[in-house]
């Protein structure tokens, strides 16, 4: 049976590359800049037997330039290339921002002329001030032959336990385009409380189920930050707030669960008996099995966590991407 394949770019810890590889889609190169990250995949593909066949630590924009060619004839390119150009919480500069590699991404669907494309990127994408931009990704996709997609995707409807607004968009090749239809199932998500609970028991602090009881809400939206502005927290004063009211310090990643007597951290006052959330807890928030391990010290395995897409979002898309494909190609047997 014929496996579709796929190649990424800005591949991060692998939640897109997870998501797209459990929908049935086979890897054969993986982009990412950042060297913990490439640890991060290398690590699992290699204990997981995954058969990704290729990682790169390196530049897209080079890849576009001088690689991309290599691999035309690849069912799906896909991505999730920088949000501050658009992102609410920068200056939203878009095309303007050194940092944008829509333009990287084009290039290598030109170059590579895949079935389908999907790049996912911040709710900000959507904006009335990027109409304009939006409209010369269409513009472009629709010359080499594609219909865009675009949809604000929010995480819970998936399952996450966090509300983690996405914009994807999804491209396909006008034979292809007909059979597309985005996912339309929700699933419910647990609470905070519903899917820590074992992890905060683990170490028998006494007062984890009164825990579990009031963090009887999603997650606000994970922050990952970068190397200039990120730390081992849980994000701004914003979000702090919002993981307080779930009974969570956000002001540290932890090392650990808490242990058996664990009162708070009286540093803090309004933080009494609020636990911390340890990277393995953060990865369960994206929506990453607890099998995947991110490879670095907490800050930047924490950092890999929080810049994550969550692959069960990435693997319905996928799913819906692939159907497309699949029935596609039958209409044409048939």
């Amino acid at each position: 049976m014929y496996q579709y394949t796929s190649l990424e770019i800005c591949a991060g810890a692998g939640g897109q590359a997870l998501g797209l590889h459990n929908a049935g889609f086979k890897h054969k190169l993986l982009i990412e800049i950042e060297k913990a990250a490439c640890k991060t995949l290398e690590y699992n593909n290699l204990t997981h037997s995954l058969g990704w066949e290729n990682i790169i630590e390196g530049c897209v924009e080079h890849f576009a330039e001088h690689e991309a060619d290599k691999y035309k004839g690849i069912d799906l390119v896909a991505g999730g290339v920088p949000c501050p150009p658009f992102s609410k919480a920068g200056k939203q500069l878009g095309k303007d921002d050194e940092r944008d590699l829509f333009p990287a991404a084009m290039k290598i669907v030109e170059k590579t002329d895949p079935k389908a494309v999907m790049i996912e990127n911040v709710s900000g994408l959507l904006d009335p001030k990027f109409d304009e931009y939006r409209s010369s990704l269409n513009q472009k996709l629709k010359e080499l032959g594609y219909k865009t997609f675009w949809k604000l995707h929010n995480s819970s409807d998936y399952g996450v336990p966090q509300l983690r607004p996405r914009v994807t968009l999804v491209a396909l090749k006008t034979q292809y385009a007909d059979f597309f239809k985005w996912p339309t199932k929700i699933i419910t998500p647990p609470t905070v409380g519903e899917a820590l609970y074992d992890l905060m028991a683990s170490k028998g602090w006494e007062g984890a189920n009164e825990w579990k009881k009031k963090a009887n809400k999603i997650a606000p939206t994970l922050v990952g930050g970068s190397k200039k502005h990120g730390g081992p927290d849980l994000g701004p004063s914003r979000a702090k707030k919002a993981w307080q009211e779930l009974h969570v310090n956000g002001h540290i990643v932890g090392n650990e669960p808490p242990e058996k007597g664990f009162t708070g951290y009286k540093n803090k006052e309004g933080y009494e008996n609020m636990p911390l959330l340890t990277v393995r807890m953060a990865a369960r928030i994206q929506g990453f099995p607890d099998w995947w391990e991110f490879v670095g010290k907490k800050t930047p395995a924490y950092r890999q966590v929080g810049n994550a897409f969550p692959p069960p979002v990435a693997e319905h898309i996928g799913k819906s991407i692939l159907d497309a494909l699949q029935s596609a190609a039958c209409k044409k047997v048939a």
